[in-house]
Formats: C-alpha cells, sequence, structure tokens
C-alpha cells in the first residue's frame, strides 16, 4: 500500500510539474506577417524572422512581437524654405520596414519610440533636400509644362516674325523655372539622406513622398501676383502685335485702294477718249451733211446754257445772236 502511495505522489508531482510548465509557456508562436526578439534578462539572445511555433526557457525568457510588414509614417505639416529662401508647406509620407529586428530592438524596444525617431529623421532630410533646391525642382516632375500644347497652341496663333517674339516671350518666362531633377528625384534624395542615419537601427526605409506641398500664406500672394504678372506681358505683347499688324494691314489696305482708284480712273479716262471721238465722229458726220442745221442747232444749246446767266444784255448787235433776232439766220 506504501509503494502505491508513493506511486500516486510521484505521478501527481510529475502532472502539477507539466501543468507548471505549461502554465508557464514555454511555447511561442510567430504569426505569418510578424518577427520576434527574444530576450534574457534584458538582453538579446536571438530572432525569429518566420512564422512557426518555437520553444524558449520558462520565466527568464522574453518575446517581444514586431511587424514584418511595411509600415508607413505621415509626417506633420512643415514650414521649408527653398533655395530662393521662399517658405512652402511640405506634407510627408513615408513606408518603412524592420529588417533587423534585434537591432530595432536595441535601438527602440518599442514601436512608438521608432516612429518618433524616424519621424524626426525625416523631417530633418526633407528639410536639408528642400533648402538646396528651387522651388520648381520641388513642385514640379519635369519640363513637360515648357513645351505643352497650350504653349505651343499660343505661338502658333501667331505666325511669321511675331512668332518669334511671342516665343521669346514665352521661352523667357520659363527659362528661368527649367527642371533638371524634378520632385520624384529630390524624393529619392531625402530617402537617401534618411537612410544614412536610420541603417544603425535595423531599419529600411523604402521612400519618402510628399503628400502635399503648398505655397504659405505669403508666398501665395507673391505667387498670384506673379501670375497676373505674366498673363499681363502676354497679354500686351499680344496687343502690341495685335496694332503692328494694324498698322500694316491698313497700309495695305490703302496701297491696294489706291492702286485701285488708279486702274478705275485709267479705264474711266480710256473710255471717256473713246465716247469723245465716237462723239466727234459722229459730230463731224452730221456736221458734214449739213452745216448750217449743225450750226443753227449748236447755237441753241449755247443760248440755253448761257442765257440765264446774263443779268443784262446791252447790245445783240453781235454775230452771237445772229439765229435769237434774225430768222434768217443772218
Amino acid at each position: 500500500m506504501k509503494a502505491e502511495n508513493k506511486k500516486y505522489v510521484v505521478l501527481t508531482c510529475i502532472a502539477l510539474a507539466a501543468l507548471f510548465l505549461a502554465a508557464a509557456g514555454p511555447f511561442y508562436v510567430v504569426e505569418e506577417g510578424s518577427q520576434a526578439v527574444i530576450t534574457r534578462f534584458g538582453e538579446v539572445v536571438g530572432s525569429r524572422t518566420k512564422a512557426g511555433l518555437y520553444l524558449k526557457a520558462p520565466f527568464i525568457d522574453s518575446v517581444t512581437v514586431y511587424p514584418r510588414r511595411i509600415l508607413s509614417l505621415d509626417g506633420d505639416n512643415s514650414r521649408i524654405p527653398t533655395k530662393e529662401n521662399q517658405f512652402i508647406v511640405v506634407d510627408t509620407t513615408s513606408r518603412w520596414r524592420i529588417q533587423d529586428p534585434e537591432l530595432f530592438y536595441a535601438a527602440f524596444k518599442t514601436l512608438d519610440a521608432a516612429y518618433t525617431k524616424l519621424s524626426d529623421i525625416i523631417d530633418s532630410s526633407t528639410r536639408t533636400i528642400i533648402t538646396r533646391n528651387r522651388l520648381s525642382e520641388i513642385v514640379r516632375s519635369s519640363n513637360i509644362i515648357n513645351d505643352s500644347s497650350d504653349q505651343q497652341t499660343e505661338i502658333a496663333l501667331v505666325d511669321g516674325e511675331d512668332s518669334a517674339e511671342i516665343e521669346s516671350l514665352i521661352s523667357a518666362d520659363y527659362e528661368n523655372e527649367s527642371v533638371t531633377k524634378g520632385r520624384k528625384a529630390l524624393c529619392e534624395e531625402m530617402a537617401e539622406e534618411a537612410r544614412k542615419m536610420v541603417g544603425e537601427y535595423g531599419i529600411e526605409l523604402i521612400d519618402i513622398v510628399p503628400r502635399q506641398i503648398k505655397y504659405s500664406d505669403e508666398l501665395t500672394a507673391s505667387v498670384y501676383n506673379r501670375m497676373i504678372k505674366e498673363r499681363n506681358q502676354f497679354a500686351q505683347a499680344y496687343r502690341s502685335i495685335g496694332e503692328s499688324r494694324k498698322t500694316r494691314l491698313l497700309g495695305k489696305l490703302e496701297n491696294e485702294k489706291r492702286t485701285i482708284e488708279s486702274e478705275a480712273y485709267r479705264i474711266s479716262e480710256e473710255t471717256k477718249g473713246k465716247a469723245d471721238a465716237e462723239a466727234a465722229a459722229i459730230y463731224n458726220k452730221a456736221y458734214s451733211k449739213d452745216t448750217r442745221f449743225y450750226e443753227f442747232w449748236k447755237s441753241l444749246e449755247s443760248y440755253k446754257k448761257t442765257m440765264g446767266k446774263f443779268d443784262s444784255t446791252y447790245s445783240t448787235d453781235m454775230d452771237y445772236f445772229k439765229y435769237l433776232y434774225n430768222s434768217e439766220g443772218r
């Protein structure tokens, strides 16, 4: 009986030990998309980056789980000066992941601490790159606006020598805003600048992208005024070209008018000459048939034209009145 009691006691102890070990949690699970760091008395003793069931030393080992997926970090709005000392407000977002969980644990231990540090690094790199570059490099990605259809349309609306003037005006306007890098290249520079500082923390920084770029209040007014000035310059150029065209067209119109009038006068004079020649021939033919009747008829026509203009006649004893007071016309 005593032997049986001993056996039950031993089995009970074994069962209690097993329950105790099970309660202490010698196993842990790393889920898909996660990774874990194992520490013993605060010292890192290993890490697990693949999903599965793992064994740890009860009571003395601690497991800290981190995400293995890509994480995002939205920065705060930052007021940053450009190379021209024009202030813009930049809001960035970045993607990153924990590449080395052991280094990450040694540097931060918690995700919140990593977010704080990473936010400072990204803000610093963003400020560094933006202050080195002009505004046009930051807000534009290419020079496509310089060769846009709108610009070509503006030039195409004016032909001849005038188009060269418009093209030079537009080219001069965009010359100072030509893009050599563009926003995409600057984003990569920001990421490279930040990667110099995050590698030692076991972090892989994938990219930094400006989520929003807007002008500061004082710069907004300046930009609008500049846009108004540019449009006024274009308008004045078109007005000048219009006035020049108007002057040229009016001059051309006047020359054409003189040419037409001169040609019309020449034709009319030729027509008059022919008509006078025909009339003279008819008169001559009629006169040759009856000279006395012709002379009589012409005298009557002369009387009609001249007699009404005489206020008084002092004598009719002249050859001019021979058909008026002499029935025989002598």
